[in-house]
């Protein structure tokens, strides 16, 4: 099993690049860096720096919206990548969240993501992309284009990214069920284009919280005023729990969740305990539902989303991987 884990860009660029060494050395195989320009701090630039000090780990953003970002742009920053690190970068998309809202623009639709990977795809390996009434290609690429991979969380894009992309990164939860529903609109997608879902890179993104409190807390909690934690960052969530057992309203009051029921919900849809759980249910995902690579997405909510996930890398160095690893 593979882990990678999100980190913020919430310390200067210098000093999070110090940081993306740490990340490195307790164990991880991977680090996604949040792409959001109202940070101040670009995703990309702190890419370029981890990728400078570190050896090993895969590097990506985590993840950039078409929207703030043209597909253009987009590939060219992707190509720059692969020339300071090669073969350890790769492109994750998404129709945005906070990225987008911080612009005053709504999230991509299903048809821009479709038009923005297309040409992603297109500009990385060498051939033109067409924008409205102009066509362009990229003067200088890599010998084996940069990967794409589409985050996906409702059953249409986890289908679109099976057809179009070259990997996926799906947010449906730790849940047996919810993976295999899951799966099946992966393989649906990827037999509309004539692909194979075995030949697909999928990871799974995973809310982690450590402590023995921390599920049901954070599924009784707010991410921000009107929006449940478990409506982000999409509503989507609600559709997975709903296929593990869990029926929630889409205006749920996640206050008036028993606790008890709290913390079953907080299994299926996370990441939720002490380390030694952690890894355990790790363990069980990836030998009954064959999860082979996890993207750890530490708890926040809007106010603690820059905070560094020093307590999560500790406890992955000192407990999880160890036990991943042995078994």
């Amino acid at each position: 099993m593979r882990v990678s884990i999100r980190v913020p860009v919430g310390r200067p660029l210098p000093e999070l690049a110090a940081f993306t060494t740490r990340v490195e050395h307790a164990g991880f195989d991977g680090i996604g860096i949040h792409d959001h320009p109202s940070s101040g701090r670009d995703a990309y630039l702190a890419l370029a720096l981890a990728a400078q000090v570190t050896e090993r780990l895969r590097l990506f953003p985590a993840t950039s919206s078409p929207i703030p970002r043209h597909p253009l742009v987009l590939a060219s920053l992707a190509h720059s990548l692969d020339e300071i690190a090669p073969g350890r970068t790769f492109l994750t998309v998404a129709p945005g969240f906070i990225s987008t809202r911080t612009i005053g623009k709504p999230r991509a639709s299903l048809t821009v993501m479709r038009e923005a990977v297309d040409s992603l795809r297109r500009l990385l390996a060498g051939d033109e992309a067409v924008f409205g009434p102009a066509s362009t290609r990229l003067r200088n690429r890599s010998a084996s284009p940069t990967p794409v991979h589409l985050l996906a969380a409702g059953p249409r894009m986890i289908e679109l990214a099976g057809e179009i992309a070259d990997g996926a990164f799906l947010f449906v939860g730790l849940h047996p069920a919810s993976i295999r529903a899951a799966m099946m609109h992966l393989d649906a997608g990827a037999r509309r284009a004539g692909r194979s879902v075995d030949n697909l890179p999928v990871t799974f993104v995973v809310t982690f919280g450590l402590g023995h409190d921390a599920g049901a807390r954070w599924v009784r909690s707010w991410f921000a005023p009107g929006q449940p934690f478990l409506a982000y960052p999409s509503a989507a969530n609600l559709h997975w729990l709903r296929v593990a057992g869990f029926d929630l309203d889409h205006a749920h009051d996640p206050a008036a969740i028993p606790e008890d029921r709290a913390r079953e919900i907080a299994d299926a849809f996370g990441l939720f305990g002490s380390a030694e759980y952690c890894a355990e249910r790790l363990l069980r995902a990836r030998d009954d539902a064959r999860v082979k690579d996890v993207f750890l997405f530490p708890a926040h909510d809007l106010a603690s989303g820059y905070n560094m996930p020093e307590a999560e890398i500790a406890a992955f160095e000192r407990v999880i991987q160890p036990r991943i690893s042995s078994r």
